[in-house]
């Protein structure tokens, strides 16, 4: 049941967006085996101008960025898996957006299973009750 917050540079693409929701959505699925159902993804777009790395403007830098959070269920996932998972997307950003800043950041947050949950339930109450 991961939530999924992407910062993108640039303008909203639907095109591009779909893709990128697409890739992160399989990778999360395939690499840390979520189930599709339960993948919440957002994703909000800063324009280049707005978005400085190193003091100096995307605008400027002539690159794009992005920074992806995702919150996972702790001890569901091994760090091999957590650590493909960052090489994967940070590789699909690479193909999808081109020209990316090294400075693109992939957080896999590991979230308590007693603090975290949707649907008005815990992850904790869902592992106790075999919904998980």
């Amino acid at each position: 049941m991961p939530h999924i917050v992407i910062h993108l540079s640039g303008t909203p693409n639907a095109a591009i967006d779909r893709r990128i929701v697409g890739s992160i959505a399989g990778l999360t699925q395939s690499v840390l085996g979520k189930k599709l159902p339960v993948i919440a993804i957002t994703l909000q777009h800063i324009p280049h101008d707005l978005w400085f790395i190193g003091g100096q403007p995307l605008s400027d830098l002539g690159k794009n960025a992005f920074h992806l959070d995702i919150s996972v269920t702790d001890e569901t996932n091994t760090k091999a898996e957590k650590a493909r998972f960052i090489k994967d997307v940070y590789a699909a950003f690479q193909e999808i957006l081109g020209e990316l800043h090294e400075c693109s950041y992939v957080q896999v947050i590991d979230a308590r299973a007693a603090a975290y949950g949707y649907g008005g339930r815990t992850q904790e109450y869902r592992h106790q009750h075999g919904a998980i």
